[in-house]
């Protein structure tokens, strides 16, 4: 009687044990996995310009149109120009700023201007109506000594992403010493 009593307790325990143990297999899940791909970001500027060479007349207006666009799909900018003139430049000939340009205090020809995502793949001009002048006092023995050092204007753009992190927008200054010069 004791052996059948014993099998019959141990056969109960299997039973019970099956029973648990198919329950707890019917209670486990398990999720599909959630993949993160992150994309890289980048500013693209692009500047570019109809013509390349340009006669001087004393008096008379040149077409000359520098344009400065932040590609679409880059990140929001401060956008520079960086306007350099040769040493005689001013002696010949002068031009403005186009709106929207601001001078940047402390660096000499450097003009900036923020573009957020709604102006991206905008043209920007950089000089005003897209020209320079000659000066009407340019004399003919003054045009002799700029064939021997023709006068040069040269325009780079630049781009510095806005934000420092997701709430901080760098300031002018910071974003012009993140540029790289070279």
């Amino acid at each position: 009687m004791k052996k059948r009593t014993l099998a019959l307790l141990v056969a109960l325990v299997l039973v019970v044990g099956c029973i648990i143990g198919g329950t707890l297999a019917w209670l486990t899940a398990k999720t599909d996995a959630v993949v993160n791909t992150f994309t890289t970001s980048d500013i693209d500027v692009t500047l570019t310009e109809t013509e390349e060479e340009y006669k001087m007349v004393p008096g008379y207006t040149i077409h000359k149109d520098p344009k400065t666009t932040v590609v679409k799909g880059s990140e929001e900018c401060y956008l520079f120009v960086k306007v350099e003139k040769s040493a005689n430049f001013d002696s010949f000939m002068t031009y403005e700023m186009a709106d929207g340009w601001t001078a940047l205090e402390g660096v000499e020809g450097v003009y900036y201007r923020e573009v957020r995502t709604a102006d991206m793949g905008t043209e920007f001009s950089v000089l005003k109506d897209d020209q320079v002048t000659v000066k009407g006092e340019v004399t003919k023995e003054m045009m002799a000594e700029a064939e021997k050092n023709k006068p040069t204007l040269t325009i780079t753009a630049y781009a510095s992403q806005l934000y420092k992190n997701n709430t901080e927008i760098f300031t002018v200054a910071e974003a012009w010493a993140n540029v790289p010069k070279n």
